[in-house]
C-alpha cells in the first residue's frame, strides 16, 4: 500500500514543479522582472527647476509678470511665441526665475490642447524616458506620451487622484540661481484618493511625510472652527503639502497651485496690492504661519505665507 502511494506521489511532485517553475523561465525569457515601486534613482535635479505652470488669461502675460516681478523680485527670460504641444498650437511663453520659485507662464494665441492646462507642475528630470517607466511602475499614468518641443522634450503623468505634473529635459541643460525659499506645491484631495497618491508619489519622488498633522485648523483654508488633515512632504522636487478634506472648500481654495513662503507677509501684500493684485483671503494666523490668498493679473492664485 505505502509503494503505490509512493508512486502516485512521484508523479505529482513533478507536476507540481513543472507549474512553479513557469514563471522562472518566463523571467529568464523576457529579461529581468519589474522593479518594485520607488526602487528606481532620483530624477530630480532641484527645486529651482521644479516650475509652476501659469495658464493667464489672454493678453494679461506682460501684465502678470510685471505684477510678479514687483511682489518678489526676479528676472524673466521671454516672451517668445512658440508651439509647446505636440498638436498644433501657439502660445507667448516667458519663464520668470524668481527667489520664491520658477513659473513657466502660458499666453495662448489658440485653444489649448487637451490635456495642457491641466498640469500643475514642470519637473526637470535626469532622464525623461527612464522617469516615465518609473512613474508607470510606480502607480500613475502617462497621460501624454513623450515628445519634442523647441528646447527639448516632455511627457505628463498623471498620479492617483487626479494629479498631473510634466516631466521635461533640455537639450542644453539649464543653470538658475538657488531660491530664497522653496515653493511648496498645494493639493487637495479626498479622503478615498489620498492613500493611493501618498504610496504613487512618494514612490516616484524618492520623498518622505514630514508631519501628517490629523485636526489642522481649518482657518487656513478658509474654514474657521473646522479641522482638517494636512500632510507636508519633501523630496527632490521640493515640498508639497496636502489638505485632506471633505471638498466643501470655499473660493479660492483649491485654485491655487502653489504656496511661496516670505519673510514680511505684510510687507509682501503691499507690494502685490501697489501691483495690481487683489488679496481674497487674509492675512490670517493658523498652523504655525500666517498666510493670504492672492489673485494675481491673468488670474493666478497663490498663497503666500511666512513661518512663525
Amino acid at each position: 500500500m505505502k509503494r503505490r502511494f509512493v508512486r502516485r506521489l512521484v508523479p505529482l511532485v513533478a507536476a507540481i514543479a513543472a507549474l512553479t517553475a513557469i514563471p522562472t523561465a518566463s523571467v529568464a525569457q523576457g529579461g529581468t522582472p519589474p522593479r518594485p515601486p520607488g526602487s528606481h534613482r532620483q530624477f530630480a535635479v532641484g527645486p529651482q527647476y521644479d516650475s509652476t505652470h501659469v495658464y493667464v488669461e489672454p493678453g494679461t502675460e506682460q501684465a502678470f509678470a510685471a505684477s510678479w516681478v514687483a511682489t518678489f523680485g526676479g528676472t524673466t527670460i521671454g516672451p517668445n511665441a512658440t508651439q509647446v504641444t505636440p498638436t498644433p498650437s501657439r502660445t507667448l511663453s516667458e519663464l520668470i526665475i524668481s527667489p520664491v520659485g520658477t513659473l513657466s507662464v502660458f499666453d495662448y494665441t489658440t485653444p489649448v490642447p487637451y490635456p495642457f492646462g491641466t498640469e500643475r507642475t514642470g519637473w526637470l528630470v535626469t532622464d525623461l524616458d527612464e522617469a516615465v517607466r518609473a512613474a508607470r511602475a510606480d502607480g500613475a499614468a502617462v497621460t501624454v506620451a513623450p515628445f519634442a518641443d523647441p528646447i527639448g522634450r516632455d511627457a505628463v503623468v498623471q498620479f492617483p487622484g487626479g494629479i498631473n505634473a510634466q516631466l521635461y529635459v533640455h537639450t542644453t541643460p539649464p543653470s538658475y540661481p538657488g531660491l530664497a525659499s522653496v515653493p511648496e506645491n498645494r493639493l487637495y484631495l479626498s479622503p478615498d484618493a489620498v492613500g493611493a497618491f501618498l504610496r504613487s508619489y512618494l514612490a516616484f519622488t524618492r520623498g518622505r511625510v514630514v508631519s501628517d498633522d490629523r485636526r489642522a485648523d481649518g482657518t487656513a483654508i478658509g474654514l474657521p472652527g473646522t479641522t482638517y488633515r494636512l500632510l507636508r512632504l519633501t523630496s527632490g522636487f521640493g515640498t508639497t503639502t496636502v489638505a485632506v478634506t471633505d471638498g466643501h472648500l470655499p473660493h479660492p481654495f483649491g485654485r491655487e497651485l502653489t504656496g511661496y513662503g516670505v519673510p514680511d507677509l505684510g510687507a509682501t501684500l503691499k507690494r502685490a496690492k501697489d501691483a495690481g493684485a487683489s488679496v481674497l483671503w487674509g492675512p490670517v494666523r493658523a498652523g504655525g504661519r500666517d498666510s493670504a490668498m492672492v489673485r494675481f493679473p491673468g488670474g493666478y492664485i497663490a498663497e503666500i505665507h511666512t513661518d512663525r
